[in-house]
């Protein structure tokens, strides 16, 4: 999780939501057994944005835990418990739902939002080694990442296990996500000779041969410790 947290506060539009609130609130929706991920997020998001509240929402009423470190934590699902928050973030709930039902549970959410609020939902593996997210505000979906530890995997398509579940079924040919994993893995292999230099070198270089490719990363000014790209929603939307 703390790939998509370093990538939240570094996001301008999200930072701004925030910080332009008279009373920022963002939701950590499904943060598990443990609280810890909330809590994290909560610390992280106020190194940037001080008055940030956040709660944490779960379904299920035996993992609410008392409030701690100024967090507070309350029975809530797609419906935010009625409250306006100006960030939502829901990793590894829609998984365990059908791909038809995640059109509905967006909409559940955007509806909820505060003005101008954002949802980061995806998914990560079990280290947070792999993620992927979709940015959406309170009426489309805007784009899509792929975060990964290179040092845990071979090439980019190994994030294909952890697509969000309106792209995991969607990874076929002919789709736009099975077409972008299938570009990167070929740009990923032609970059080969960077390996010496390290394999964010190598990224570097693969991210150059995508845009040479026909699709073009959103700009990331950012140093990232891991390989991270982020194209625009349209780019692996599905096809039907």
């Amino acid at each position: 999780m703390r790939r998509v947290d370093r990538w939240i506060v570094h996001h301008d539009l999200i930072i701004e939501a925030l910080a332009s609130a008279d009373s920022p609130l963002a939701i950590d929706l499904g943060y598990g057994a443990r609280p810890d991920t909330a809590l994290e997020l909560a610390s992280r998001l106020r190194t940037v944005v001080p008055g940030t509240q956040l709660v944490g929402l779960e379904i299920d009423p035996g993992r609410v835990v008392p409030a701690q470190d100024g967090v507070r934590f309350a029975v809530g699902g797609f419906e935010l418990a009625g409250l306006r928050p100006h960030l939502v973030r829901v990793f590894n709930v829609l998984r365990q739902y059908d791909e038809s039902e995640v059109a509905a549970a967006w909409s559940r959410m955007q509806r909820g939002l505060a003005p101008g609020g954002y949802i980061v939902e995806g998914t990560c593996d079990e280290l947070g080694r792999r993620c992927c997210w979709i940015l959406l505000d309170d009426k489309r979906p805007l784009t899509f990442t792929l975060s990964w530890d290179p040092a845990h995997s071979d090439r980019p398509s190994d994030l294909a296990e952890r697509l969000p579940k309106a792209l995991i079924h969607r990874n076929v040919p002919g789709e736009r996500i099975h077409h972008l994993l299938t570009v990167l893995d070929r740009c990923w292999d032609v970059a080969a000779p960077m390996a010496p230099f390290g394999p964010r070198q190598r990224w570097r270089r693969t991210l150059e041969l995508l845009s040479d490719n026909g699709i073009d990363p959103l700009p990331d000014r950012r140093r990232h410790r891991d390989n991270v790209v982020t194209v625009p929603w349209d780019v692996v939307a599905p096809a039907t």
